[in-house]
C-alpha cells in the first residue's frame, strides 16, 4: 500500500463534499510531477485530504477507489477516483506538521505548490496520530 497527501481549495470542494458524494474523481491535475503521483496510485492506497489555502490543514483520510483513468475535463491528462475513509477528529494544521521534527522532509513542506504528493507509511501515520484526542497534551 502507498499513502499519499491531495489537496484542494475548501471553497471549491472539501472533504464534506467527499463525505456527501461518497465517492469523487480527481481531475484538473494539470502539473507533471503531480500526474506521475496520480498515476502512481493503486486502488486501497490511503490520501490524506489537505485543505489548502484558508484553512490549511489536513482535515481527512480519503482512499483511491479507482486507479488511474482519462481524465474527462481533459484526456490527455489523468484521473483517480477517491472515496472517504474517515474525518480525523481535528484537523492538522500545517503549522503542526513543520513544527514536527519528524515530518520536516514531507513534500507538503518542501515542494508547498505540488499538489498531489506522496508520503512515506510513518509521515501517513504521524499525521493520522496527531488528529487523534490522546495526542493533545496533558490529554
Amino acid at each position: 500500500m502507498n499513502y499519499w497527501l491531495v489537496k484542494q481549495e475548501p471553497e471549491s470542494y472539501s472533504f464534506d463534499d467527499l463525505l456527501k458524494d461518497g465517492k469523487t474523481d480527481w481531475t484538473g491535475v494539470r502539473n507533471y510531477q503531480a500526474r506521475n503521483n496520480l498515476r502512481a496510485m493503486r486502488l486501497g492506497d490511503k490520501v490524506l485530504f489537505y485543505h489548502s489555502r484558508t484553512e490549511k490543514s489536513v482535515v481527512g483520510v480519503a482512499e483511491v477507489s479507482r486507479a488511474e483513468f482519462p481524465d474527462p475535463s481533459d484526456e490527455k491528462w489523468i484521473a483517480v477516483e477517491i472515496k472517504p475513509f474517515e474525518k480525523l477528529a481535528k484537523p492538522i494544521s500545517l503549522e503542526q506538521i513543520k513544527a514536527e521534527q519528524s515530518l520536516e522532509n514531507v513534500p507538503l513542506i518542501k515542494h508547498s505548490r505540488l499538489s498531489v504528493m506522496p508520503l512515506t507509511k510513518q509521515e501517513f501515520e504521524t499525521i493520522v496520530k496527531m488528529s487523534e484526542p490522546s495526542a493533545v497534551a496533558g490529554g
